[in-house]
């Protein structure tokens, strides 16, 4: 009789039958492959018969007891697309650095400490050589996904050309948004035939080598600082360059590259749709936790019969292209969405809302903080007709609906399966993320109090249907405005706004994206003084203001980036730059700020925190409360859901009720 492996030997012994090597990651290290087929080796001794044998992929041994199969036995396809990048032929190594001509590049966390310290440790050790720095020679950035031009790697190649540059050192990556960019001048170095290193803090390390390999370099050397830049005083980061930088850097630029190195991309290289595990309910959990397929809660097997009911609702063959999303750059078919979707546990009839998600994970302004260690949270809301005829809610408690859960969760396995994030990988926030979540807006109540709902301020129809990604630093903590005086209610959202900016205190970018929810009974009010969203987000724009001292106080003592408090950069010559760079102007005192009658007040110098454009506002939620919610994050990716020509009549076979029963008119 035959089994399936059960335990990670299942997953160990399949990669000694395939030659693949994965882990968690869908990489592995040559050392930790051997160490764990040495195991495998010694379980499939102790534990089982001595034969084993691949039967269409799936990887079976005759047992000799002790593992008995229980329940029903699942078929299931992998979620994850291939890559799309192919590993460049790196250049040789330097022999010596001698006579070299070195960029140093890069200007993150305390770089302006160790960038100039490496410089005189070279030219010490070679007197001979050249350094050029940042300000010389500048840096590429991210580097763009497979077919994107983008000017500023293009500009940094041809001066690492133009310059005679050898080899290039790039850093301080120590955040999950600066380590990207600071591997993106190493990863645009090599593309010409020059040999780079990258600095990185603890737990940075593997985010540069994983962004290298999704982006075709596989073997990305990084020199290791011992601790978080931004904590050590001068004279560590100083000591910590020369001791423990330099040796690395000077081996990473000139030692030979290995195979043993070299992280392998992708997934399994199997047909879509071709079973690579089979097992009852628990071993596909299991294999799917190994594989790092899962998000650790218990998912649904992906079977090709489930897949098939979720492509019937899509009007889409299995091998349809979907889309080619990054980080990992995997080409995501009809069938990776629907697999998705299955494990997540949502119904067949999703498929459409799934596609459209699918798409907007690609969406550059909403992606681009998704690595940031201050952990933005992923979440979407729908618009139109689809959204009620599927009974995805919009009314109180909406986000922890079973129908709304269904789609966060969706959100979070995509997230890895189709773009490629994975925790402590290349989603590196500090302390985590909350499980996505997915909003409705209440277009009946927009009609109500005479404003358009979102998607018809983006240029759709009212009945067209759409979903938006979008980003959140926080959830929760509402305010709920006490008073009918709408003029009241625009100076506590102006007042509420200014508190929720980017980071905590507002000590990031002047200017946040911020998704404000509304309450109807809110809402209501101030449509009898602001006639439409842009009349109250040009009224914000006015209004919501950060007095320029409190800004800086953040900005200065709790910059997410370098120190800037005992670099020689004053708190007033601190102060002076903000006021200059974010147009600071002397207003009256915010009338929150006000000062009691008879006390000395006057003006105060303050900075805008609303720029035209960002503030995307939801009438949603509790129709019995009035409540306002802001959340500030990332930016917004909006795409229209596609319907199949046969709609109607395949959600009358599943019972709903037609879709222009829903229509708003």
């Amino acid at each position: 009789m035959l089994f399936t492996f059960r335990s990670q030997s299942s997953l160990y012994y399949r990669c000694l039958m395939t030659g693949s090597i994965i882990n968690n990651s869908n990489v592995m290290s040559r050392s930790r492959f051997i160490m764990f087929a040495a195991i495998v080796m010694a379980l499939s001794v102790n534990s089982f018969s001595q034969t084993a044998v691949c039967n269409d992929n799936i990887c079976i041994a005759e047992a000799s007891g002790g593992i008995v199969p229980e329940g029903e036995i699942f078929s299931v396809v992998s979620p994850v697309g291939t890559a799309s990048v192919k590993l460049l032929e790196q250049a040789p190594r330097l022999a010596t650095l001698k006579g070299k001509t070195i960029a140093i590049v890069g200007g993150s966390f305390m770089a302006s400490v160790t960038h100039p310290e490496l410089k005189r440790l070279i030219l010490s050790e070679y007197p001979d050589a050249k350094v050029y720095v940042l300000s010389e020679i500048g840096s590429a950035g991210v580097y763009p996904g497979p077919g994107i031009r983008r000017r500023s790697v293009e500009d940094f190649q041809a001066r690492l050309r133009e310059l005679g540059v050898d080899a290039v050192i790039s850093g301080n990556g120590g955040c999950g948004l600066c380590t990207p960019k600071e591997a993106g001048s190493s990863i645009a170095a090599e593309y010409i035939g020059i040999p780079s290193v990258t600095i990185a803090g603890p737990g940075f390390a593997d985010q540069v080598r994983i962004t290298a390999a999704n982006n075709g370099v596989g073997i990305a050397r990084v020199a290791l600082y011992p601790g978080a830049f931004a904590s050590h005083s001068e004279k560590e980061l100083l000591e910590n360059t020369r001791n423990r930088l330099w040796p690395q850097i000077k081996k990473a630029l000139t030692e030979p590259l290995s195979e043993s190195e070299k992280v392998v991309q992708g997934s399994l290289a199997v047909d879509p749709g071709a079973t690579v595990f089979a097992g009852n309910l628990d071993d596909v959990n299991r294999y799917f936790d190994e594989m790092n397929w899962g998000d650790g809660l218990p998912v649904v097997p992906p079977t090709m019969d489930r897949i098939n009911e979720f492509l019937k609702y899509g009007g889409l063959a299995a091998d349809t292209p979907v889309a080619t999303l990054p980080i990992a750059h995997r080409n995501t078919l009809a069938l990776h969405v629907a697999a998705c979707g299955v494990m997540a546990g949502c119904p067949p009839e999703y498929m459409p809302v799934l596609v459209a998600l699918t798409k907007a994970l690609g969406g550059a302004e909403f992606r681009r903080t998704l690595s940031s260690t201050h952990a933005w949270n992923p979440y979407c809301w729908l618009n139109g007709p689809l959204a009620r005829q599927l009974g995805i809610d919009s009314g109180q408690g909406e986000i922890s609906e079973s129908a709304n859960m269904r789609i966060g969760r969706f959100i979070n396995l995509a997230l890895k399966n189709l773009s490629g994030y994975y925790i402590k990988q290349d989603r590196m926030g500090t302390f985590g993320y909350l499980m996505p979540w997915c909003l409705v807006e209440d277009e009946a109540a927009c009609s109500r109090i005479g404003w358009s709902p979102y998607h018809v301020q983006q240029g759709y129809g009212m009945n067209d249907n759409t979903v938006t990604m979008a980003s959140a630093l926080m959830w929760g903590n509402n305010m709920a405005p006490s008073t009918e005086d709408p003029k009241k209610i625009s100076e506590l959202i102006a007042w509420d706004v200014t508190q929720r900016c980017q980071f905590a205190l507002g000590s990031g970018k002047q200017y946040t994206y911020r998704t404000i929810l509304l309450t109807e009974p809110v809402a209501g009010i101030l449509s009898c003084e602001f006639g439409d969203k842009s009349a109250l987000e040009d009224d914000l724009i006015k209004n919501a203001r950060r007095p320029l001292h409190e800004r800086t106080f953040a900005s200065y003592y709790a910059n997410p980036g370098s120190r800037k408090d005992g670099g020689g950069f004053s708190f007033s010559r601190y102060e002076k730059r903000i006021a200059r760079t974010e147009n600071a102007s002397l207003t009256q005192l915010p009338e929150w700020y006000a000062l009691p009658e008879g006390c000395a007040g006057g003006d105060i110098m303050t900075i805008p925190v609303v720029e035209p454009g960002m503030t995307a506002m939801l009438v949603t939620g509790d129709k019995a409360r009035n409540k306002v919610q802001t959340m500030p994050g990332g930016g917004y990716s909006t795409i229209k859901i596609e319907l199949p020509e046969n709609w109607d009549e395949l959600m009358r076979e599943a019972g709903y009720r037609p879709l222009s029963e829903f229509y708003v008119l």
